[in-house]
Protein backbone atom coordinates (compact mmCIF):
# COMPACT_ATOMS: atom_id res chain seq x y z
CA UNK A 1 0.00 0.00 0.00
CA UNK A 2 2.47 2.73 1.05
CA UNK A 3 5.15 0.98 -1.90
CA UNK A 4 1.60 1.97 -4.41
CA UNK A 5 1.46 5.94 -2.61
CA UNK A 6 5.07 6.25 -3.16
CA UNK A 7 4.74 5.37 -6.78
CA UNK A 8 1.61 8.16 -7.52
CA UNK A 9 4.09 10.94 -5.30
CA UNK A 10 6.90 9.93 -7.80
CA UNK A 11 4.89 10.24 -10.81
CA UNK A 12 3.34 13.28 -9.84
CA UNK A 13 7.00 14.90 -9.22
CA UNK A 14 7.50 13.79 -12.88
CA UNK A 15 4.09 14.68 -14.11
CA UNK A 16 4.86 17.50 -17.27
CA UNK A 17 2.83 18.36 -20.04
CA UNK A 18 4.02 17.48 -23.76
CA UNK A 19 6.35 20.16 -25.35
CA UNK A 20 3.89 20.74 -28.32
CA UNK A 21 1.49 21.27 -25.52
CA UNK A 22 3.56 23.42 -23.55
CA UNK A 23 4.28 25.47 -26.35
CA UNK A 24 0.72 26.17 -27.44
CA UNK A 25 -0.06 27.35 -23.87
CA UNK A 26 2.62 29.61 -24.01
CA UNK A 27 1.17 31.23 -27.32
CA UNK A 28 -2.14 31.16 -26.06
CA UNK A 29 -1.20 32.46 -22.86
CA UNK A 30 1.34 35.92 -24.50
CA UNK A 31 -2.23 36.47 -26.85
CA UNK A 32 -4.53 36.80 -24.20
CA UNK A 33 -2.14 38.97 -22.03
CA UNK A 34 -1.61 41.71 -24.26
CA UNK A 35 -2.58 44.71 -23.58
CA UNK A 36 -4.03 45.60 -26.98
CA UNK A 37 -6.75 47.39 -28.84
CA UNK A 38 -9.37 44.56 -27.83
CA UNK A 39 -8.33 44.47 -24.08
CA UNK A 40 -8.77 47.86 -23.30
CA UNK A 41 -11.92 47.57 -24.73
CA UNK A 42 -13.31 45.61 -22.85
CA UNK A 43 -11.83 46.55 -19.30
CA UNK A 44 -13.05 50.35 -20.49
CA UNK A 45 -16.63 48.83 -21.58
CA UNK A 46 -16.98 46.61 -18.30
CA UNK A 47 -15.97 48.67 -15.68
CA UNK A 48 -18.58 51.86 -17.49
CA UNK A 49 -20.98 48.99 -16.55
CA UNK A 50 -20.12 47.96 -13.59
CA UNK A 51 -19.72 51.55 -12.23
CA UNK A 52 -23.28 52.74 -13.46
CA UNK A 53 -24.50 49.60 -12.26
CA UNK A 54 -23.01 50.28 -8.77
CA UNK A 55 -24.43 53.63 -8.21
CA UNK A 56 -27.55 52.67 -9.47
CA UNK A 57 -27.66 49.61 -7.26
CA UNK A 58 -28.69 47.30 -10.22
CA UNK A 59 -27.40 43.56 -9.67
CA UNK A 60 -28.12 42.73 -13.29
CA UNK A 61 -26.38 45.00 -14.66
CA UNK A 62 -23.59 44.47 -12.39
CA UNK A 63 -23.76 40.98 -13.48
CA UNK A 64 -23.66 41.91 -17.12
CA UNK A 65 -20.14 43.58 -16.25
CA UNK A 66 -18.81 40.62 -14.18
CA UNK A 67 -19.36 38.40 -17.14
CA UNK A 68 -16.83 40.43 -19.65
CA UNK A 69 -14.38 39.54 -16.96
CA UNK A 70 -11.35 40.86 -19.00
CA UNK A 71 -9.21 41.28 -16.37
CA UNK A 72 -9.45 37.10 -15.62
CA UNK A 73 -6.97 36.87 -18.62
CA UNK A 74 -3.73 38.20 -17.86
CA UNK A 75 -3.87 36.92 -14.14
CA UNK A 76 -4.17 32.85 -15.27
CA UNK A 77 -1.33 33.88 -17.87
CA UNK A 78 0.50 35.68 -14.81
CA UNK A 79 -0.08 32.24 -12.79
CA UNK A 80 0.91 30.25 -15.81
CA UNK A 81 4.10 32.36 -16.26
CA UNK A 82 5.18 32.08 -12.62
CA UNK A 83 5.06 28.24 -12.90
CA UNK A 84 7.05 28.19 -15.50
CA UNK A 85 9.56 30.82 -15.37
CA UNK A 86 8.62 32.49 -18.60
CA UNK A 87 10.07 36.14 -17.93
CA UNK A 88 8.31 37.83 -20.84
CA UNK A 89 4.91 36.41 -20.55
CA UNK A 90 5.14 37.42 -16.65
CA UNK A 91 6.07 40.32 -17.29
CA UNK A 92 3.47 40.96 -19.82
CA UNK A 93 0.61 39.91 -17.89
CA UNK A 94 2.18 42.36 -15.33
CA UNK A 95 1.79 45.26 -17.64
CA UNK A 96 -1.88 43.66 -18.79
CA UNK A 97 -2.99 43.78 -15.31
CA UNK A 98 -1.45 47.36 -14.16
CA UNK A 99 -2.86 48.86 -17.36
CA UNK A 100 -6.27 47.14 -16.74
CA UNK A 101 -6.53 47.80 -13.27
CA UNK A 102 -5.35 51.22 -12.99
CA UNK A 103 -7.39 52.45 -16.08
CA UNK A 104 -10.56 50.98 -14.40
CA UNK A 105 -9.78 52.96 -11.33
CA UNK A 106 -9.59 56.27 -13.25
CA UNK A 107 -12.68 55.83 -15.25
CA UNK A 108 -14.55 54.89 -11.99
CA UNK A 109 -12.93 57.95 -10.46
CA UNK A 110 -14.51 60.05 -13.04
CA UNK A 111 -17.77 58.91 -12.76
CA UNK A 112 -17.90 59.16 -9.30
CA UNK A 113 -17.70 62.71 -9.67
CA UNK A 114 -19.69 63.33 -12.80
CA UNK A 115 -22.44 61.24 -10.54
CA UNK A 116 -22.77 63.80 -7.88
CA UNK A 117 -24.40 61.06 -5.50
CA UNK A 118 -24.08 62.38 -1.97
CA UNK A 119 -24.27 58.65 -0.27
CA UNK A 120 -23.61 54.64 -1.88
CA UNK A 121 -26.13 51.88 -1.80
CA UNK A 122 -25.92 48.38 -0.63
CA UNK A 123 -24.05 47.14 -3.41
CA UNK A 124 -21.48 49.80 -3.21
CA UNK A 125 -20.96 49.12 1.04
CA UNK A 126 -21.26 44.99 0.31
CA UNK A 127 -17.83 45.28 -1.41
CA UNK A 128 -16.06 46.66 1.16
CA UNK A 129 -15.98 44.20 3.89
CA UNK A 130 -14.35 40.97 2.31
CA UNK A 131 -14.25 37.92 4.69
CA UNK A 132 -12.76 34.35 4.66
CA UNK A 133 -15.51 33.36 2.43
CA UNK A 134 -14.51 35.78 -0.43
CA UNK A 135 -10.98 34.04 -0.21
CA UNK A 136 -12.69 30.56 -0.71
CA UNK A 137 -14.81 32.12 -3.36
CA UNK A 138 -11.81 33.17 -5.10
CA UNK A 139 -9.96 30.07 -5.31
CA UNK A 140 -12.57 27.64 -5.92
CA UNK A 141 -13.61 29.97 -8.59
CA UNK A 142 -9.98 30.90 -9.74
CA UNK A 143 -9.15 26.59 -10.01
CA UNK A 144 -11.93 25.96 -12.03
CA UNK A 145 -10.56 28.73 -14.37
CA UNK A 146 -7.34 27.43 -14.67
CA UNK A 147 -8.40 23.97 -15.31
CA UNK A 148 -11.32 25.09 -18.04
CA UNK A 149 -8.14 26.78 -20.22
CA UNK A 150 -6.78 23.36 -20.17
CA UNK A 151 -10.02 21.60 -20.78
CA UNK A 152 -11.81 23.18 -23.72
CA UNK A 153 -14.90 21.37 -23.48
CA UNK A 154 -15.47 22.78 -20.24
CA UNK A 155 -14.74 26.33 -21.45
CA UNK A 156 -18.26 27.49 -20.80
CA UNK A 157 -18.10 27.55 -17.07
CA UNK A 158 -15.88 30.77 -17.21
CA UNK A 159 -18.87 32.94 -17.45
CA UNK A 160 -20.01 31.44 -14.00
CA UNK A 161 -16.82 31.63 -12.54
CA UNK A 162 -16.32 35.15 -13.72
CA UNK A 163 -19.58 36.61 -11.87
CA UNK A 164 -18.48 34.52 -8.94
CA UNK A 165 -14.57 35.68 -8.44
CA UNK A 166 -16.02 39.36 -9.74
CA UNK A 167 -13.20 41.15 -10.14
CA UNK A 168 -13.88 44.34 -11.54
CA UNK A 169 -16.44 45.67 -9.14
CA UNK A 170 -14.32 46.01 -6.12
CA UNK A 171 -11.74 47.75 -8.44
CA UNK A 172 -14.92 50.12 -9.20
CA UNK A 173 -15.36 50.87 -5.80
CA UNK A 174 -11.94 51.93 -5.17
CA UNK A 175 -12.42 54.98 -7.65
CA UNK A 176 -15.92 55.84 -6.64
CA UNK A 177 -13.94 55.69 -2.83
CA UNK A 178 -11.62 58.13 -3.71
CA UNK A 179 -13.67 60.15 -5.67
CA UNK A 180 -15.74 61.12 -2.68
CA UNK A 181 -12.26 60.76 -0.53
CA UNK A 182 -13.65 58.09 1.63
CA UNK A 183 -10.70 56.18 2.57
CA UNK A 184 -12.47 53.48 4.66
CA UNK A 185 -14.54 52.68 1.53
CA UNK A 186 -11.86 51.92 -1.31
CA UNK A 187 -9.31 50.45 1.36
CA UNK A 188 -12.00 47.91 2.07
CA UNK A 189 -12.94 47.39 -1.93
CA UNK A 190 -9.23 47.32 -2.16
CA UNK A 191 -8.77 44.75 0.45
CA UNK A 192 -11.29 42.59 -1.68
CA UNK A 193 -9.68 42.96 -4.92
CA UNK A 194 -6.09 41.52 -3.53
CA UNK A 195 -8.08 38.66 -1.81
CA UNK A 196 -9.89 37.74 -5.41
CA UNK A 197 -6.70 38.52 -7.28
CA UNK A 198 -4.71 36.14 -5.04
CA UNK A 199 -7.14 33.63 -4.36
CA UNK A 200 -7.31 33.05 -8.19
CA UNK A 201 -3.38 33.31 -9.10
CA UNK A 202 -2.95 30.98 -6.06
CA UNK A 203 -5.75 28.11 -7.50
CA UNK A 204 -4.37 28.32 -11.24
CA UNK A 205 -1.02 27.53 -10.21
CA UNK A 206 -2.20 24.93 -8.05
CA UNK A 207 -4.36 23.42 -11.52
CA UNK A 208 -1.44 23.94 -13.25
CA UNK A 209 0.98 22.04 -11.68
CA UNK A 210 -1.88 18.84 -11.27
CA UNK A 211 -2.20 19.13 -14.71
CA UNK A 212 1.60 18.69 -15.69
CA UNK A 213 2.26 22.21 -17.06
CA UNK A 214 5.34 22.65 -14.69
CA UNK A 215 6.99 19.76 -12.97
CA UNK A 216 6.93 20.15 -8.63
CA UNK A 217 10.95 20.99 -8.29
CA UNK A 218 10.47 23.75 -10.01
CA UNK A 219 6.95 25.71 -8.56
CA UNK A 220 7.92 25.64 -4.84
CA UNK A 221 9.19 29.13 -5.00
CA UNK A 222 7.23 30.95 -6.77
CA UNK A 223 3.84 28.64 -4.96
CA UNK A 224 5.48 29.48 -1.97
CA UNK A 225 5.52 33.15 -2.49
CA UNK A 226 2.00 33.21 -3.64
CA UNK A 227 0.85 31.18 0.02
CA UNK A 228 3.04 33.83 1.53
CA UNK A 229 1.19 36.91 0.63
CA UNK A 230 -2.37 34.84 0.35
CA UNK A 231 -1.09 34.33 4.01
CA UNK A 232 -0.91 37.72 4.84
CA UNK A 233 -4.49 38.67 3.52
CA UNK A 234 -5.83 35.77 6.38
CA UNK A 235 -5.16 37.80 9.32
CA UNK A 236 -7.61 40.93 8.24
CA UNK A 237 -10.21 38.42 6.33
CA UNK A 238 -10.40 36.31 9.88
CA UNK A 239 -11.08 39.58 11.65
CA UNK A 240 -14.00 40.50 9.29
CA UNK A 241 -15.62 37.12 9.62
CA UNK A 242 -15.18 37.01 13.25
CA UNK A 243 -16.69 40.69 13.00
CA UNK A 244 -19.37 39.20 10.48
CA UNK A 245 -20.62 36.44 12.82
CA UNK A 246 -21.06 38.76 15.72
CA UNK A 247 -23.22 41.24 13.77
CA UNK A 248 -24.96 38.43 12.28
CA UNK A 249 -26.14 37.57 15.88
CA UNK A 250 -26.56 40.52 16.88
CA UNK A 251 -28.93 41.51 14.28
CA UNK A 252 -30.50 38.22 15.45
CA UNK A 253 -30.60 39.51 19.16
CA UNK A 254 -32.20 42.81 18.01
CA UNK A 255 -35.10 41.39 15.92
CA UNK A 256 -35.65 38.87 18.56
CA UNK A 257 -35.20 41.84 21.45
CA UNK A 258 -37.86 44.09 19.49
CA UNK A 259 -40.20 41.63 18.70
CA UNK A 260 -40.97 39.60 21.95
CA UNK A 261 -39.90 41.89 24.31
CA UNK A 262 -40.96 45.76 23.76
CA UNK A 263 -44.62 46.95 24.01
CA UNK A 264 -43.91 48.99 20.96
CA UNK A 265 -43.57 46.40 18.88
CA UNK A 266 -47.00 44.61 19.84
CA UNK A 267 -49.06 47.40 18.03
CA UNK A 268 -46.71 47.46 15.13
CA UNK A 269 -45.91 44.90 12.04
CA UNK A 270 -42.66 45.14 11.15
CA UNK A 271 -41.61 44.64 7.31
CA UNK A 272 -37.87 44.94 6.75
CA UNK A 273 -35.19 45.45 9.19
CA UNK A 274 -31.68 46.70 7.86
CA UNK A 275 -28.45 47.65 9.93
CA UNK A 276 -25.74 49.42 8.55
CA UNK A 277 -22.60 48.83 10.25
CA UNK A 278 -20.17 51.02 9.11
CA UNK A 279 -21.97 54.03 10.68
CA UNK A 280 -21.07 54.74 14.68
CA UNK A 281 -23.27 53.99 16.45
CA UNK A 282 -24.79 50.80 14.07
CA UNK A 283 -27.71 52.82 12.09
CA UNK A 284 -30.64 50.15 12.41
CA UNK A 285 -33.77 51.17 9.71
CA UNK A 286 -36.94 49.66 10.44
CA UNK A 287 -39.74 49.69 7.84
CA UNK A 288 -42.83 49.19 9.70
CA UNK A 289 -46.63 49.72 9.61
CA UNK A 290 -48.60 51.38 12.31
CA UNK A 291 -52.14 52.26 13.13
CA UNK A 292 -50.82 55.24 15.36
CA UNK A 293 -47.66 56.90 14.67
CA UNK A 294 -44.11 57.02 16.50
CA UNK A 295 -42.37 59.35 18.52
CA UNK A 296 -39.12 60.82 19.36
CA UNK A 297 -39.70 59.35 23.14
CA UNK A 298 -40.79 56.00 22.00
CA UNK A 299 -37.41 55.62 19.84
CA UNK A 300 -35.14 57.26 22.93
CA UNK A 301 -36.61 54.51 25.31
CA UNK A 302 -36.42 51.77 22.69
CA UNK A 303 -32.62 52.29 22.19
CA UNK A 304 -31.57 52.54 25.93
CA UNK A 305 -33.73 49.13 26.40
CA UNK A 306 -31.72 47.53 23.05
CA UNK A 307 -28.19 48.82 24.85
CA UNK A 308 -29.37 47.22 27.74
CA UNK A 309 -30.47 44.37 26.92
CA UNK A 310 -28.08 44.04 23.64
CA UNK A 311 -24.69 45.68 25.17
CA UNK A 312 -24.73 47.07 22.01
CA UNK A 313 -25.49 51.14 21.55
CA UNK A 314 -27.66 51.23 18.02
CA UNK A 315 -29.37 54.29 16.33
CA UNK A 316 -33.03 53.34 15.23
CA UNK A 317 -34.38 55.15 12.55
CA UNK A 318 -38.46 54.01 11.68
CA UNK A 319 -39.92 54.37 8.41
CA UNK A 320 -42.99 54.26 9.12
CA UNK A 321 -46.10 53.16 6.48
CA UNK A 322 -50.00 54.29 7.81
CA UNK A 323 -52.13 50.80 8.03
CA UNK A 324 -55.63 51.67 6.82
CA UNK A 325 -58.46 49.49 7.15
CA UNK A 326 -61.53 49.42 4.85
CA UNK A 327 -64.76 47.27 5.24
CA UNK A 328 -67.77 46.93 3.75
CA UNK A 329 -69.76 49.06 6.27
CA UNK A 330 -66.91 51.83 6.36
CA UNK A 331 -68.09 55.16 5.89
CA UNK A 332 -66.53 56.32 2.37
CA UNK A 333 -67.20 57.95 -0.49
CA UNK A 334 -65.98 56.11 -3.51
CA UNK A 335 -64.95 57.78 -6.38
CA UNK A 336 -67.26 56.89 -9.32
Amino acid sequence: MFSNVRDRLYKFRRLQAEPDQQHKLQTEFLDEATPNLTYLTLVIGSCIIATLGLLSNSVAVIIGAMIIAPLMLPIRALAFSALTANIQLLRQSLIALSVGTLLAVGIAYSLGLVSGLSSFGSEILSRTKPTLLDLGIAIAAGGISGYAKLQPKISASLAGTAIAVALMPPICVVGLGVSHANWSLSLGATLLYLTNLLGIILACMIAFLITGCSPLERVRKPLMITLVLTGLLVVPLSVSFVRLIRQSRLEASLESVLLNRTVTFQRLELVNIDTNWLTNPPEVRLNVQATDPITPKQVRLLEAFLKRETGQQFRLIFQVGKITEVRADSNTNPQP
